[in-house]
Parts: C-alpha cells; structure tokens; sequence
C-alpha cells in the first residue's frame, strides 16, 4: 500500500503547487482514495478563506462518498478554527477511514489533527514523501517553526571565489542565462537585502526584470541594511516598492523586523560583508550560488570571515541541484546541521561502539 501512497502523495504534491506561493498559509494537495486504491477525487488550498485541500477534496463528493476513503494529504490536518474550520473535523464528520499525510503541522494553533483523528478512530500515518514536502513547503515550516523568514543567500564569482575584479568591477561576470535565474528568484521572494555598501558601489535597482527588461509581474520590497548614507538620486528609489531601511548591523534584530513586516521568503544579494554576516550568525536556509567560467584573483571574495576558526568547524553544505545555464553553473545548496558533539571526557560504552 506504500507504494499507492507515495503515488497519491505526489499527485498531491502537483496540486499543491497550484496554490499561492505567498501569503500566510501554506500551499496543500489532497487526494481520496477508495479501498482499491483509487483516486475518487482531489483538491487543493486556493489562499487565505478558501477551503482547504481536504475540504476542496471532500466537496467534490455527494454526500457519503468519502466513507472508508484514505485522505492522502501533503500537511498534517489542521486542528483548529480560523478563516476556516478544522480540516480533522471534517475528515472524522465524513467518514474518512485512514489519512496519510507527509509533515506534521508545526503551528502552535494548527497542529494536533493527527491526535485528533486518532482519537475518533481514523488511522493515521505520517512522513510519506516527508523530504519532498519539507523542501516544497521550505519558506512556511521556516516561518512556521522559527518565526523568521526563509533566508535565500545569493551570490555570483567567478571559480575563484571572486565577486569582482581587482579594481571593485563586477558587471556581467555571469551570463544572461545566470543573469535572468537571478530575477526569477527575485520575483519569487518577498523582499531583497542589500547593504549601503552595495548600494553606494553598485547603484542596484533591485527589481525583477525579464528578458527586455521589463519589470516582471511581482516585485520584492528592497530592504537596506547598514548606517551610511545613501545618494537620493539611488536607483533603488525609483523601485516600485517604498525601500525598507534597516539602520543597524545587528542582522538577528534584522530578521526579527522582517519577520514583523510579514516576509515570508527573503533573498540576500548585496557584498560580502553582508553575506558573511547571515552566514556567521546561521540565519541562511538556502544558498544560490552562480560559478562564471573565469578566474579574477584579487581580494573581493564572496565570503569574508564567518566564524571558521578550524577545520572542524566548516559550514557544510548538502548540494540539492547542480544546473548549466548556458556557460555558468548554478548551485541550489542548503547547510547541513552539524552533528552532536561527544563530550571529551565520555567514553563510549561496549554497546555504542
């Protein structure tokens, strides 16, 4: 049956897609099956005070038609009242005999339904697909389970690490391909991070641009983080959205008023300085990392110091996708946690070892 179950969990993996990608809720797929198997129907969350994707599922049924079904659904059910009603309620109200679902519900008011449905008698079982779902709905755990923002650090070098020549220029080190990738996950982010350092340099508009250079259809606040001084005539002021100052270099205190102002996916673009600060003080979820074909040299890196005193205390990475884009390379890669520490002075018992 776990097979049956890994199919449904990746239809409901496509429908869940079709929700928004922003917003306070997560995106959601659900599917029904019949006890062959079957899939009798599917849904999915459309935004905030629609239904969700088990009760868009359940709708598509008369009435009895969920009775002995098994709900496959990407999240675990929620179990309370909002916009909505509870979503464990409805499946125990229809008859529904199992759930599967892929990760638990980690909200401090949402979360419970699989113990809800446990205790009407449904039979429940999690973590199907739980590595796809969990990188899909990424940015919500984060802000779910953290309170903060998922944090996308983006940098381009050349593959010696550089960001820029010898004399600070740093325009086109990548292709058009890399180039408009970048604006693509520009769009795909609430808002953008710089520091005045990047701003004074560099001039950014920070927009989302096509191909022709239009602005594309959504635009990500530009945020910028530093105490100096910048021009008024800054490109950055003519940006669809009002800028967001940020008059510190305390990024903990940063990210805390991002998460305020309700950005759910940030993306990190502006200087080393910058970068190695978020690096430094663990706050980034996802590296997007450009490699042009070239070598620089000089003394602009990508990263400057991040608190890696030893070997032993690298950063590493666990690299999820690998892409050409046209004569670069784009790397998708998230930290990898570190492992537990064994205290110097505890020896392993027979059994461990």
């Amino acid at each position: 049956m776990s097979t049956a179950w890994d199919s449904a969990m990746r239809t409901a993996l496509r429908l869940a897609e079709g929700g928004p990608a922003g917003g306070v809720n997560p995106r959601v797929g659900c599917v029904l099956l019949d006890a062959d198997g079957e899939v009798i129907a599917e849904g999915f969350h459309r935004g905030v005070g629609t239904p969700h994707a088990e009760v868009d599922a359940l709708s598509r049924l008369p009435e009895g038609g969920a009775r002995g079904a098994t709900a496959v659904v990407t999240l675990e059910p929620c179990n309370h009242w909002g916009h909505t009603g509870p979503c464990s309620e409805a499946l125990i109200e229809a008859g529904v005999a199992r759930v599967v679902y892929g990760v638990d519900d980690p909200g401090h008011h949402s979360g419970g339904g699989a113990e809800r449905l446990r205790e009407a008698g449904v039979e429940v079982t999690g973590g199907v697909l739980a590595d796809d779902i969990e990188t899909f709905l990424g940015d919500w755990l984060t802000v779910a389970r953290l309170g903060r923002p998922y944090i996308v650090l983006k940098w381009a070098s050349s593959l010696d690490g550089r960001t820029a020549a010898a004399d600070g220029t740093s325009k086109w080190i990548t292709g058009a391909a890399a180039r408009q990738r970048v604006h693509e996950q520009r769009e795909a982010s609430d808002a953008i991070v710089v520091g005045t350092g990047t701003v004074l340099a560099d001039d950014p508009s920070l927009t989302a641009r096509g191909d022709a250079g239009e602005l594309l259809g959504t635009q990500p606040t530009p945020v910028v983080v530093g105490t100096r001084a910048i021009p008024n005539d800054a490109a950055v002021f003519r940006h669809p959205n009002p800028v967001v100052f940020e008059g510190t270099h305390d990024i903990e205190d940063v990210v805390a008023d991002l998460h305020q102002r309700g950005f759910r996916r940030v993306y990190v673009e502006g200087g080393p300085t910058l970068a190695s600060a978020f690096v430094a003080a663990g706050l980034v979820d996802e590296y997007a990392i450009y490699l042009a074909p070239t070598l620089l040299g000089g003394p602009h890196l990508a990263l400057g110091s991040i608190d890696v005193e030893t070997i032993g205390e690298q950063r590493r990475l666990r690299i999820l996708d690998v892409e050409r884009l046209g004569g670069d390379l784009y790397l998708r890669a998230v930290p990898v946690p570190p492992a537990p520490r064994i205290p110097a002075d505890r020896t392993p018992s027979a059994q461990e070892g």
